[in-house]
């Protein structure tokens, strides 16, 4: 084995289990190595499309920089060197964020760019597209979380938001709700004012708890003791006012159980998600997994654009309080096998199985 080529959660650690990948034209290989050809002097990606070379001719490289200084040129047919300027811009764009976030005064789309060495309208394109945000969206998104953190900290709402780097309270509010699901003043409050409807039910999961604020459901909660899911309820929001929720909210109950019962039929309720900019970024590629399939940690980081966020998403995964609704259980460890779920890994497993089942 070249343990030189490992990579951490890699499962490709033998060159016998690369050069299967190549014959299989495995997915969950690329990225993981590049493979080169002596007879012809080029590397490719192991799910190039090209005709594969015998294998006493194939050597294999951890990176395209490795098989490079190893006298080998890039395939003009896959690409392999494109991943380098992937990481490249991602290096630059996480720089980028770090002086957004640091920064007393949201930096202009030409400091920034000026910053990393770029013209303000190609920096603009790669941020956009490694993070999903415009410079000007991702500082806004960053503010609103800093406020969410200067609320539980700061003796009033408007220093919290000044202190959040807001130049005024009218351009707060404008935003404030949809990341915190409430106005400052009850958020800062623990939800002080806010009525909460909730019900549990039973599941063939166990016990399940639905909980809804006026903008939709807030809480999808899973365990055996019903007593516990109610309490974890108003530890979330413990100045809230929780009412048992009536003959209509009953109906979203069912809506949600018959959800879990079988997945394919979708679940058309509103949702208030609140959430930091990054976990909703996590959040919606969560949603944009089919029942039935799963991804690993690693693969939805590259989806949202930060590769190099795979413990970021696993937070925000463990951060998810709507249970199946946001599909954290689709996320899976790199090599297929079943990681932490916030609800037990049993219920995931469980869950991934009834959705397979169903398709």
């Amino acid at each position: 084995m070249n343990a030189a080529l490992s990579k951490p959660g890699s499962r490709f650690e033998t060159d016998d289990e690369r050069w299967r990948a190549l014959l299989n034209r495995d997915s969950a290989a690329d990225g993981q190595f590049v493979y080169a050809v002596l007879s012809t002097g080029v590397y490719c990606r192991p799910v190039c499309p090209s005709r594969l070379a015998l294998r006493k001719n194939v050597r294999f490289h951890a990176t395209s920089r490795d098989a490079e200084r190893a006298g080998f040129r890039p395939c003009k047919r896959c690409k392999p060197d494109e991943a380098r300027q992937v990481e490249r811009q991602a290096e630059v764009v996480e720089r980028a964020c770090r002086l957004i976030e640091t920064a007393d005064e949201v930096p202009s789309l030409d400091e920034l760019a000026l910053s990393v060495n770029l013209s303000p309208s190609h920096f603009h394109r790669v941020f956009k597209a490694q993070t999903g945000l415009t410079p000007k969206g991702y500082a806004a998104a960053h503010r609103l979380r800093r406020v969410r953190d200067e609320l539980g900290r700061t003796p009033t709402v408007t220093q919290a938001i000044y202190g959040a780097g807001f130049n005024s309270n009218s351009r707060f509010y404008e935003s404030s709700c949809h990341v915190l699901g409430m106005t400052p003043k009850r958020f800062r409050a623990g939800g002080v004012g806010t009525t909460i409807r909730f019900a549990v039910g039973d599941c063939w999961l166990g016990s399940i708890l639905v909980a809804a604020s006026d903008q939709g459901v807030c809480a999808i909660l899973l365990g055996d003791d019903p007593d516990a899911l109610t309490r974890d309820l108003q530890d979330r929001f413990p100045n809230a006012k929780l009412i048992g929720g009536d003959e209509e909210f009953e109906q979203w109950v069912a809506q949600v159980v018959g959800f879990v019962e079988a997945p394919s039929v979708g679940l058309d309720l509103p949702l208030d998600i609140q959430g930091t900019a990054f976990q909703h970024r996590v959040w919606e590629a969560l949603r944009e997994i089919p029942a039935g399939s799963t991804a690993s940690y690693a693969e939805v980081a590259e989806r949202i654009g930060q590769p190099r966020s795979v413990r970021a998403v696993a937070r925000a995964c463990a951060a998810n309080p709507l249970a199946v609704a946001i599909p954290c259980h689709r996320v899976v460890r790199t090599d297929g096998s079943l990681s932490g779920y916030r609800w037990g890994v049993e219920r995931k497993g469980q869950l991934l199985r009834r959705e397979q089942e169903s398709r």
